[in-house]
């Protein structure tokens, strides 16, 4: 037998296995994914993007064909080091980044920075992160998709083009600070066009009249239609009285018309990103960069427990509504268990991709169906779950049956004038068994036939205006980009939270209002460089790069086919800008420091109160809105609006520090009846219901 000693000397010469090397971006998908390959491979994240463009210069060699100089980014030295050390002890390195041109993208930079072949089967994607997709995708490895990596870097160095020639400009003449960039800029160009709207528009009156009927017992409600079976408007009250003044209110109406009919109502497909975000953002009030992150969350993968981590939806960043045959057999099957074959569409409903949809991955939908929200609550956090229930029910109701409504239009006819009612009831909830949305609900009328006579019972006349169109919410802006082919599912976060931090717009009840500095650089742009607002040029823009993506062009010669033109506007409008002044307002009192007067300035963050000696004297004020109530825990001060870090409004007392009182919802000067705790105004769909804090007091909502 060999010595302990000799036995030791032997196990220090034993060499650990080499194991297989995996890279993704995050932490928790690396968790997740290392979990499913077991202990032959290990899997580090490189937390996102390891190289880029410098930041303090252009970074495009204009002389050798637009060539990118891609630098290491500042503090990702370790990371890289660490990946560097990682890929020389590893038998094999895969790159697993994300199924998109921005994970394509990161992959290639991942190769370059460990000296990676780039034509090695070194690439793996997988549209969901569960155990089968993962060791499925380990089978097939493929060579880095070079025209998706091209497409990509185009996007990126014609954004770098435009930012880095139009920014130091706004800096030069308006103020340090701005910044321009391609999507961003048309966002902001369409809020404020919609605000011109808002500005122009005319209000024009009109007048309706609804009526009760009865019949029997039944009681129902129509509204005015025409005269003498023609349908005509009330354009004012005079029009409204000699309406009336034809009504016999003691004689019976005629009913002249009945028309049954059975309407069918079809469900939406599956979410794509943009209508994820839109539907998150009406339905569940999130910002969409709060939406992006819930999502990102549940595809890299939660917790679950016995089933350890799963990820639970697939990729988040897609423009296709396509759903695979196992996905679709799975939904049937837990269609047929759960509700009953006849909920279980045949055909299910096939959305319309919007134009330039790449279609390259499957719409966002749960990786298990069975997998039900009620099962996962405990395991997911409020924001998640509600997120998970949101895409789970979308996924499931487009593949159940058509809902189908009973309905019956009525006319009602005397002395010449036309009312009209319609009713509705349910015959069969198809996909509305879950994902009823509030639109659908019965209005039913008493069984009606031509020659029958009802009774008129009251009437109701009405006074109206017509009104603008409403400011753009996060959900309208997104959907207005992508019907223009605006951006991609991967832009709208960013675009939309780089105006607000730019304070170009302002979030006011949930609606985008631009500022004074949004309208100036728009009409620096719109004036010098029409072609970046240009909706159609941006999106053939758009489409360039997909056909870059798709290897049917060079993404040189679009870059050189933009730059031509752009630089020429670029040398222009370095000549022909004046500067523009932002001229300080008298803020109506003088510096409690050194007795100069106010003046309100524009910051970053909007609007603020600051000394006109600056920078000989820097104090400075917050512009605090009172709202009219004192504050209800000192009962000194005044309570106060204020804005979070976010941007978001919150309520305070004006004594602040000494008082620390603070609400997001709106105090509105009343105790409540019950405990005496101060009540809110807290919003809530369609209006806000007053409410106390502690749960145990609620008044009916209002408008």
């Amino acid at each position: 037998m060999p010595t302990k000693s000799k036995a030791k000397a032997s196990t220090k010469k034993r060499r650990k296995p080499q194991k297989k090397l995996v890279i993704v971006e995050s932490p928790a998908k690396a968790k997740t994914i290392e979990k499913y390959l077991g202990r032959t491979y290990k899997v580090v994240p490189s937390l996102g993007h390891v190289r880029d463009l410098p930041k303090s210069s252009m970074g495009i060699d204009f002389d050798n064909n637009y060539d990118p100089h891609y630098i290491s980014i500042r503090g990702k030295g370790d990371v890289i080091k660490g990946l560097r050390s990682e890929a020389k002890k590893a038998k094999a390195v895969y790159l697993a980044s994300d199924p998109d041109r921005e994970g394509e993208s990161i992959a290639w930079h991942l190769a370059h920075i460990l000296n990676l072949d780039v034509t090695d089967k070194n690439r793996v994607t997988f549209n969901e992160i569960t155990k089968d997709a993962v060791k499925e995708a380990f089978k097939t490895p493929r060579t880095i998709d070079m025209n998706l990596v091209n497409a990509q870097q185009a996007r990126r160095i014609l954004d770098r083009l435009v930012g880095y020639s139009i920014s130091p400009l706004l800096w030069k003449k308006v103020k340090k600070g701005l910044s321009a960039g391609r999507v961003q800029s048309i966002a902001l160009s369409l809020i404020l066009e919609r605000e011109n709207e808002i500005k122009a528009f005319q209000p024009e009156e009109y007048w309706t009249i609804d009526a009760d009927f009865k019949k029997s017992r039944h009681t129902f409600g129509a509204s005015f239609y025409g005269l003498s079976g023609k349908k005509a408007g009330l354009k004012d009250n005079a029009a409204v009285q000699d309406v009336l003044a034809k009504l016999d209110k003691k004689g019976d109406f005629d009913i002249t018309n009945v028309v049954r009919k059975e309407r069918k109502r079809s469900p939406q497909p599956p979410f794509t990103t943009s209508s994820m975000q839109q539907d998150a953002n009406r339905k569940l009030n999130f910002r969409t960069r709060k939406t992006m992150m819930a999502a990102q969350q549940l595809y890299e993968g939660i917790n679950l427990g016995k089933e350890g981590t799963q990820g639970l939806i697939t990729y988040m960043r897609t423009d296709s509504t396509r759903i695979s045959s196992i996905a679709k057999h799975e939904a049937s099957t837990f269609i047929h268990e759960k509700y009953g074959a006849e909920y279980a569409a045949t055909k299910p409903i096939k959305g319309k991709l919007p134009e330039g949809a790449q279609d390259a991955h499957e719409a966002i939908r749960p990786t298990s169906v069975f997998r039900t929200p009620a099962s996962l609550k405990e395991r997911l956090n409020k924001d998640q779950f509600r997120l998970y229930q949101l895409i789970w029910n979308r996924f499931v109701a487009s593949q159940m049956t058509n809902a189908i409504m009973d309905t019956m239009a009525v006319t009602l006819e005397q002395n010449g004038v036309t009312f009209r009612a319609n009713g509705s009831k349910m015959k069969f909830e198809g996909f509305l068994k879950i994902y009823k949305d509030g639109k659908e609900k019965d209005n039913l009328l008493p069984d009606l036939e031509i020659g029958d006579q009802v009774k008129l019972a009251k009437t109701d006349p009405a006074q109206h205006f017509t009104q603008p169109p409403a400011r753009y919410s996060e959900a309208n802006l997104i959907k207005a980009l992508e019907e223009n082919g605006v951006g991609r599912p991967s832009t709208y976060a960013p675009t939309l939270d780089t105006i607000q931090r730019r304070y170009y717009v302002k979030l006011v009840g949930r609606r985008f209002e631009p500022t004074e500095l949004g309208e100036i650089v728009d009409k620096i742009i719109k004036d010098y460089f029409p072609d970046i607002v240009d909706v159609g040029f941006t999106a053939d823009l758009e489409g360039e790069l997909d056909s870059v993506e798709e290897g049917k062009q060079d993404w040189v010669k679009v870059i050189d086919n933009f730059y031509k033109p752009f630089s020429t506007e670029v040398a222009h409008a370095e000549d022909a800008i004046e500067k523009i002044q932002i001229r300080d307002e008298p803020a109506g009192f003088d510096c409690d420091i050194c007795g100069a007067p106010m003046v309100i300035k524009m910051g970053r963050y909007g609007k603020f109160y600051a000394c006109s000696r600056f920078p000989d004297c820097r104090n400075t004020k917050p512009i605090v809105k009172e709202i009219g109530v004192v504050c209800p825990v000192c009962h000194k001060g005044q309570v106060i609006e204020r804005k979070s870090k976010k941007n978001r409004i919150f309520y305070g007392c004006s004594r602040y520090p000494d008082c620390d009182f603070v609400s997001w919802d709106k105090p509105v000067g009343r105790d409540c009846p019950k405990d005496g705790h101060y009540l809110v105004a807290k919003k809530i769909r369609g209006g806000v219901q007053i409410v106390c804090p502690n749960g145990d007091y609620e008044e009916a909502p209002q408008k």
